[in-house]
């Protein structure tokens, strides 16, 4: 099956790496971003907005080993209309088998008067000279007029026009501020598809960001419009509001495949290690009736519910867990569970564990039994995603004990016992709260105290004995790192975090 080829194909265009890192706090390291894009590899995603090669050194890097160790997709590069910017893509992108370039000039009046400061005509010369030297460059070339839709029709068909004469061969309409409503955009996409000389030479694409919380629903009605790619991030991340969330998009588009008649080529069984995989990384958190992928996607409480599910799942699941990547919705393992079915449970979760990370994971997974009266498939894949974190970083300290001591009339104390280098070294501190009192403990001992610029704690379940995620970015002058530490004491999870990013450091 020739999927470039076929009317009924959407193309999947994942910029979770570069509009998704933009959101605040969610900064990725170069090794996160290659984990990620080999994620997105296994989900067979169509291109890969590997980042923004001028912005920073770190940036440029990250997409150099992308485009040189992922395979499959096509590697993609974002660069604003300015010669410096396309020749960081074209030199960061060079080792990628399959890349593009991907440039763009704010095209709305508003853009054009306050942030450029140019007239309608030099925005169209400055995006003809962009595409036609991405062109020389690489064959395959996206343009986006940013802010498009609060752009000027017809200014905007003068400017596609004169891009696909240069040789663009994606046109991407983002709505850039998350502006427009579904029948506007629809109706935009059906302009210039009818109105633009060479419309039928390139693929028109959509881009939406979810200021209104339109932007999946804007994204689908352009394929009823005839659009054939639609960006977007795993969990939706992105700047402000957050961009289209593939995972809905593609469920959407595959549930209901009888009112859109198209279909992707994406692996939806790897949906939920995917989102799970972004969430840990970046610590941004899933709200737990998110669609697809919250907790609460595949739970039934309600015993009408409950009673209509035995019957028949149908009654109330539109779609199985098992398209998304759960075995199924609530599945329980406790205390008395052997090593053979948590290794037969990650295995079904969609890991590929290696022994270590079943022994350390299982003899976690037994202190959590031990703790919780119901351990589910999200404290598991939370887990073992730890320890697979955890594994991929020398544990120059390593947290064995702990104390704590606060109340409404002392100060909060803290007391840790750290393994370092085979010695056991104890630190103790006092501070603002329990978190901060810990935190100055272990500093006592590594000596290091750089600046915590984000701790964000998150229950994985729920309940009261629910085990809680803690992910701490630190920063060391141009340095930031991202930690990740579990258990279902918060303190512990903090403590964990804190400790795991120091190693990083």
């Amino acid at each position: 099956m020739i999927w470039k080829e076929m009317e009924d194909y959407v193309r999947i265009f994942d910029t979770t790496l570069r509009d998704g890192e933009q959101c605040p706090g969610a900064a990725m390291s170069e090794d996160e971003k290659v984990e990620i894009a080999g994620h997105l590899a296994r989900m067979k995603v169509d291109i890969i907005e590997a980042g923004f090669p001028v912005s920073s050194p770190v940036q440029f890097k990250a997409v150099e080993r992308i485009a040189r160790e992922i395979e499959g997709p096509t590697i993609c590069g974002l660069a604003r209309a300015l010669r410096p910017d396309l020749e960081a893509a074209r030199d960061a992108l060079k080792p990628a088998k399959s890349k593009r370039i991907h440039t763009f000039i704010a095209s709305s009046p508003i853009h054009m008067k306050h942030k450029l400061g140019k007239s309608p005509s030099e925005v169209l010369e400055m995006a003809r000279i962009a595409v036609r030297m991405a062109k020389d460059f690489v064959p395959d070339v996206e343009f986006s007029p940013e802010d498009a839709t609060r752009s000027e029709w017809e200014f905007l068909r003068e400017l596609v026009e004169a891009v696909i004469e240069e040789g663009a061969t994606t046109i991407n309409i983002p709505d850039t501020v998350g502006y427009t409503t579904p029948q506007e955009y629809m109706d935009l996409f059906r302009f210039l598809k009818t109105k633009v000389k060479g419309a039928d030479k390139v693929i028109f694409s959509a881009h939406c960001h979810n200021d209104l919380g339109l932007a999946v629903a804007n994204s689908l009605a352009t394929v009823l419009a005839g659009g054939r790619q639609i960006e977007c991030t795993i969990n939706g991340i992105g700047e402000r509001a957050g961009n289209t969330a593939m995972e809905e998009v593609v469920m959407a588009l595959k549930t209901r495949k009888d009112t859109f008649g198209v279909e992707t080529k994406i692996d939806s069984t790897l949906i939920t290690r995917g989102s799970h995989l972004v969430k840990t990384i970046t610590g941004m958190v899933v709200q737990p009736n998110k669609a697809i992928v919250g907790a609460n996607a595949f739970a039934h409480e309600s015993g009408i519910h409950q009673d209509g599910v035995i019957k028949n799942r149908q009654t109330y699941e539109i779609m199985t867990p098992e398209s998304v990547g759960l075995k199924s919705n609530r599945m329980v393992l406790g205390r008395h569970s052997g090593r053979a079915g948590f290794k037969d449970r990650i295995i079904r979760m969609g890991f590929d564990p290696k022994p270590e990370e079943i022994d350390n994971a299982y003899n976690r997974f037994l202190e959590i039994a031990d703790k919780k009266k119901e351990v589910f498939d999200e404290d598991i894949a939370a887990l073992f995603q730890s320890e697979i974190s955890r594994s991929q970083v020398d544990e120059t300290y390593k947290l064995i004990s702990f104390e704590q001591n606060t109340g409404s009339d002392k100060a909060p104390y803290a007391k840790v016992n750290l393994q370092s280098k085979g010695e056991t070294k104890v630190g103790e501190a006092k501070g603002d709260g329990p978190v901060d009192s810990i935190f100055k403990a272990i500093s006592s001992v590594t000596g290091l105290s750089p600046l915590l610029s984000r701790l964000v704690i998150s229950p994985v379940t729920e309940g009261t004995d629910a085990m809680a995620e803690a992910s701490v970015t630190l920063e060391d002058g141009e340095r930031r790192v991202v930690g990740k530490g579990d258990s279902t004491d918060i303190i512990e999870a903090c403590a964990k975090a804190y400790i795991n990013a120091l190693n990083r450091l």
